[in-house]
This record gives structure tokens, C-alpha cells and sequence, in this order.
């Protein structure tokens, strides 16, 4: 199930439990939404990365923790990171990694029918770990007159390399938005999204956007926090306590796990 929570509560006591795997795992990947050199909500706030580090930290003491970002500026992720604030959560077993510089391979898609992939490429080290967490911001941006939702799978296109997805723009990652990024998303959850065992959405504030842009529009307060071990039943209750309609990717994804299941 998926918990939604006042952001201040998140943030001052200890009820965010993490996933499971967190508790024995060696090396444990965490991938927030970092991407741009804007604070909250176009990023995910220091206060909530921060509490879901603590966590990990306080339920496993001796586990490598691994910040992975793949960001979508010309700026670089250490000068975004130390722009955003990022540099004080970095303590002692804790790293950060840039996923545009890290050894990929192919990840094959286990959907019964890839919407644009068979195999998509992405860091080798998802494989390496024994815990992976998204952290997202919630954001609604609009993409050829659509709403889009970005919250904790969304957040998993920053961890595929530009140079393989990149489009007109360097920075970015434009082979994912084609020929939609809610169909794409089916092949991410397929591809890496199904590899992860929780997700964390600050929905503090939403973001919105009037187009496409994911860092230029406006915030709006809702004051919560939805945590998880499944991606999707974050994102839908994250849609709920934002007051948005459900994200359209999400009955697709499930149609497709009820499928391949049966298959």
C-alpha cells in the first residue's frame, strides 16, 4: 500500500519505513529528482531527501548509499547539487553519481507489448545493488494539449543516458517523449521501473506548468508526502493527495502486469 502523510510529520519524526531490502543490502541506490538548478517543487526538497537518507541510514548503519542523478541542463550534477543544497546529505557512506558517466547496459523489456523498446539502456549498477528508491517531485506539466504527471516513475528518466536518448537538444532526453512519454513510460517501468523496491513523492507543493517545461510554471501548496514499496501506488495516491486526475500511464502499466503474469 501507499501512505500519504502531512510533509511535516515526514519530516520530524521517524515514520517513513523503508523498503525491506534496505535492511540487509550492501549498497543501496537512491534516485531523486534532481535533474535541474531550481529548488522545490521543480526538484525534490533537502528536507525530504534528507529524511528518507536518515532512514536508510538509522535501519541499515553500515550500507554504501549511492545518490544517482542524471540531470537535464547545460549545468553540471555537482554544480547543480551544491546549487540545491545537496552537499550537506553527503556524509559519511553516502556518494553521489553522475548516471551520465556511469558503465550501462541493456535492460530487456519484460512487457508483453514494449510500446517503443525491446531494451532500453541504463546504469549497470542497478543491477549491483540490493535496494533501489525513487524520490520524485510532483509535477503536472502539458505535452501536446495532455496533462503529464512526473512523480516517482517519471523520476526514473534521469537514470538513462542522454547520449543514447538525446534528441535535438544535448541536455535533454527526447527520444523518451516519442511518440508519447505516458506510452515510453510502459517501457520504463518494464525495462528498470519494475527493478525498484520503493518510492517517495514530495508533494509539499505540486509544480505546474502551462506546457511542457518542468522548470518554469508555479507552485501549489498541498502539504504531503505519499512513500511506498510500489511505484505505481505511490504515483496514484500521490495523484489523489494532489488533487489531480490519475495518471494516465498507470491502468496501461497494470493491464500489462496483469498480462504478463498470466503469461
Amino acid at each position: 500500500m501507499a501512505h500519504t502523510i502531512p510533509a511535516q510529520d515526514f519530516i520530524k519524526t521517524p515514520i517513513y519505513t523503508p523498503p525491506e531490502a534496505a535492511k540487509n543490502a550492501a549498497r543501496i541506490l537512491v534516485k531523486p529528482n534532481l535533474g535541474y538548478p531550481v529548488g522545490p517543487p521543480v526538484t525534490v526538497s533537502m528536507a525530504i531527501l534528507g529524511k528518507v537518507l536518515q532512514r536508510l541510514r538509522q535501519v541499515n548503519p553500515t550500507a554504501e548509499i549511492l545518490i544517482v542523478e542524471g540531470v537535464c541542463s547545460k549545468l553540471s550534477l555537482t554544480e547543480i547539487a551544491e546549487k540545491n543544497g545537496l552537499s550537506a546529505l553527503l556524509t559519511q557512506g553516502i556518494r553521489l553519481l553522475n548516471a551520465d558517466e556511469l558503465e550501462c547496459t541493456e535492460y530487456p523489456n519484460q512487457s508483453p507489448t514494449p510500446a517503443r523498446f525491446k531494451a532500453m539502456w541504463a546504469p549497470k549498477l542497478l543491477q549491483e545493488v540490493d535496494c533501489r528508491v525513487s524520490v520524485g517531485a510532483f509535477k503536472k506539466t502539458h505535452l501536446k494539449g495532455e496533462p503529464l504527471i512526473s512523480a516517482s516513475l517519471k523520476n526514473l528518466y534521469g537514470l538513462f543516458p542522454r547520449s543514447q536518448y538525446k534528441a535535438r537538444s544535448p541536455n535533454s532526453r527526447g527520444q523518451l517523449h516519442r511518440p508519447s512519454v505516458p506510452l515510453v513510460l510502459q517501457d520504463v517501468y518494464f525495462t528498470i521501473g519494475h527493478l525498484f523496491d520503493g518510492g517517495v513523492v514530495d508533494c509539499d507543493q505540486k509544480f505546474v506548468s502551462p506546457d511542457w517545461k518542468p522548470d518554469k510554471g508555479k507552485s501549489i501548496a498541498v502539504g504531503q508526502v505519499i512513500w511506498g514499496d510500489d511505484l505505481l501506488k505511490v504515483d496514484r495516491a500521490a495523484c489523489k493527495a494532489a488533487k489531480e486526475a490519475e495518471a494516465n500511464y498507470l491502468s496501461a502499466i497494470e493491464s500489462l502486469i496483469k498480462i504478463h503474469t498470466a503469461l
